[in-house]
This record gives C-alpha cells, structure tokens and sequence, in this order.
C-alpha cells in the first residue's frame, strides 16, 4: 500500500508539473517506468514536432517483472507503438514550462489513447507523467500485459 500511495504522489506531482512544447522541430526524450496490474516496467518514447502544437513519435515499452510473469516470452513483454499527440499547453494558456498533451498510438498489441504532461525544471531537463489506455485490442488470448491500462513517470529531456 506504501509503494502505491508512492507512486501516486510522485504521479499527482509530475501531472501538475508538466513540459512545453515548442513546435516545429522540437524534439523530447522520454524515459521512465510503468506501472500496471501485475507488473512493472520500462519505457522510452520520442516525440518530434509536425506544427505549433501537433507532434508523432515512437515508443517502446518492457515488462520488466511483477506477478505471475517468470515464464513469459520476450514478445509477450514488449511493446512498440506509434504515437500522435495534440499538444495544448500554449492552447489553453497554462504555465510556458508546462504542457498538457491527449493523444492516439497504434501498437503491435493495440490501438489506444494516452494523455500525459511534461514539465521542465530546465531548457534541457524535466519530469513527464502519463496514462495510457487500450481502445482496441488486437489479440484478446494473450496474456494481456500489453493489453490494460498503464501509468508511466519519470525524466523528460529537450534534444534541442
């Protein structure tokens, strides 16, 4: 209970302090855990800037441990998806270092939707927080880890 009272602290933080997107060109690295039912993981994600506030990247994640999994394959655990987000931080006139960003992805295990923020402490350094949900599955008789809800936190660089 410590461990989830925890991480939804550090979540609430990183939500209310999130990074803003500059536009075309710009460039952020995410890199963080995450964390669903019946285990954990890790996760990195790229965004690159198409407009004032439209951006596509690419993620992959990894289950790395939790319950249940010891005899998984490698490709029950992994995940890699493709990634739309409409940036709204400038949009809705919130803090310049903070953005607020919705978004689509199309995976190998599913089709889904994120909202997440960003927040940088510095031009190059920050913290991001973001929730992602399965609309469409495309194989239900998995096991389903690439299949649930997840929540991910963690740094968030500027590559410009």
């Amino acid at each position: 209970m410590k461990k989830i009272f925890t991480v939804v602290l550090l979540g609430a933080f990183c939500i209310v302090n999130a990074q803003a997107f500059k536009g075309l060109g710009d460039t952020k690295f995410n890199v963080g855990m995450n964390i669903q039912s019946g285990g954990t993981g890790i996760q990195a994600s790229s965004d690159y800037g198409l407009g004032e506030n439209i951006s596509v990247g690419v993620l992959a994640s990894y289950l790395l441990g939790g319950s249940g999994i010891s005899n998984v394959s490698f490709s029950d655990r992994f995940d890699a998806k493709l990634r739309f987000n409409a940036n709204l931080g400038n949009v809705i006139k919130i803090d310049p270092k903070l953005d607020v960003y919705p978004g689509l992805n199309l995976g190998l295990k599913n089709f889904g939707g994120h909202l997440g923020a960003r927040y940088f402490f510095t031009e190059g350094f920050g913290v991001y927080s973001e929730l992602s949900f399965p609309i469409a599955k495309y194989n239900t008789n998995n096991l389903g880890y690439n299949n649930q809800t997840t929540f991910n936190i963690g740094a968030s660089f500027n590559m410009n």
